[in-house]
């Protein structure tokens, strides 16, 4: 298949599963009005959405060259398409949690596939940067639609309209599927005498690397902040700048757009700049924003705000944060993978999945106890502790490439 047609596949199928994906944040704060559980209660959806991918990526990463990834994403799409259906009927938070861990299984699928087919459509370092940063930056703007589009489902008067979303979610998964299954996807070259216990015992080794260690742990700590973010900022403009409940949905898409804008505009920069003076000018801007705006939106003294144009300016600055963390991941995800040969990359995606996803489960439920126990207003001031720390490890990082360590 041409570069071009696989390119298409994994913007087509990151699209699709953004949006489900990082409904997570809008489901949450619909938990808490419809289904009568607390900030902390509500936090576990999380861990149903990521524990699955960190398990799931785990034990299949190393495997699913063998199988291929075309089919792997098939049965994604299907499981995802059956869930949607699931709660619509099911309309209870055992059935949230029902859909997210499906969501989870099936995006461990997605994306080992996605990283690893990046991979064999690039040639270069510079390619790879660019290529991921757009992915990931499509994947943004799926999940900036899903900000306006759960409100378009939603009615006041009807506390399960919103339901309705699900529908034509499982709409879009379907025709994602028929579009994959018609498009041609060579099996990827086994590796000879390789088996599918020599592939875990390498991705066990490759955590020994020191490259790989430092790799993680900067994972782990991003999608901790990123996710974190996400997953309370619709509770945050509910509870802090007291919006109604479509406007503090809607409100979250700015993180989601900036997050996109950063993304893309990322993957030209570094065509031209150096990653690591890239991440630490945004990681100093994202830490910058937490010190200086966060305190002028929570100061803020309103009553209930119904329509945007009710919203002081301020309202809309904290969430541009997403601008500056948006190049973060991709980049990191760049380097490490075009580190390494392309025969590991499959098994060094599935790790990437798995400490991604512990980093959001644990963020967003750090952020939850947060919200419960330190108030809304004081939750996301601890951000600036994963940033800090996110610094230093650039600069580890870059010195560990540069030794070519691997």
């Amino acid at each position: 298949m041409k570069k071009a047609g696989i390119t298409a596949v994994l913007y087509l199928n990151y699209f699709v599963f953004a949006i489900l994906l990082n409904s997570v944040g809008i489901v949450i704060l619909k938990a808490q009005k419809n289904y009568g559980v607390n900030e902390l209660q509500a936090s576990i959806l999380e861990a149903f959405k990521d524990l699955p991918i960190a398990i799931v990526s785990f034990l299949i990463a190393s495997f699913l060259p063998r199988i291929g990834y075309k089919k792997a994403m098939l049965i994604g799409l299907g499981l995802v398409t059956f869930a949607c259906i699931a709660i619509y009927y099911g309309n209870s938070f055992n059935y949230a949690k029902l859909l997210f861990a499906t969501v989870g299984v099936s995006f461990a699928l997605i994306k080992v596939s996605v990283y690893s087919l990046i991979g064999t459509v690039t040639n270069n370092q510079k390619e790879h940067n660019a290529l991921m940063s757009s992915v990931e930056g499509v994947f943004m703007i799926g999940i900036a639609l899903a900000y306006f589009l759960f409100p378009a489902f939603n009615n006041d008067t009807n506390p399960d309209s919103w339901l309705n979303v699900y529908w034509f979610l499982a709409l879009l998964t379907l025709l994602s599927f028929g579009f994959l299954f018609f498009i041609k996807i060579e099996k990827p070259v086994e590796i000879p005498g390789a088996n599918l216990a020599d592939d875990f015992v390498q991705m066990i080794k490759l955590m020994a690397k020191s490259l790989v260690i430092v790799f993680v742990v900067s994972a782990f700590l991003f999608v901790m902040i990123e996710q974190g973010i996400m997953s309370w900022l619709p509770t945050f403009n509910d509870k802090v700048l007291h919006l109604s409940e479509n406007n503090s949905i809607m409100m979250a898409s700015i993180l989601a757009i900036s997050l996109a804008i950063g993304r893309i505009l990322a993957g030209e920069i570094t065509k031209k700049i150096n990653w690591i003076w890239v991440l630490s000018f945004c990681i100093i801007c994202a830490m910058l924003i937490v010190i200086f705006v966060l305190p002028k939106a929570v100061g803020l003294e309103v009553k209930t705000i119904h329509s945007f144009s009710e919203i002081p300016l301020i309202g809309f600055a904290f969430p541009l944060v997403g601008l500056f963390i948006a190049p973060i991941y991709p980049l990191l995800n760049s380097v490490i993978l075009s580190a390494l040969p392309k025969k590991l990359h499959s098994s060094m995606t599935g790790l990437i999945v798995v400490f991604s996803a512990l980093g959001g489960t644990i963020g967003s439920r750090i952020i939850g106890w947060l919200f419960q126990n330190q108030g809304p207003q004081n939750a996301f001031y601890y951000t600036l502790i994963p940033m800090s720390l996110l610094l230093v490890s650039f600069f580890i990082l870059k010195k560990i490439t540069t030794k070519n360590e691997i």
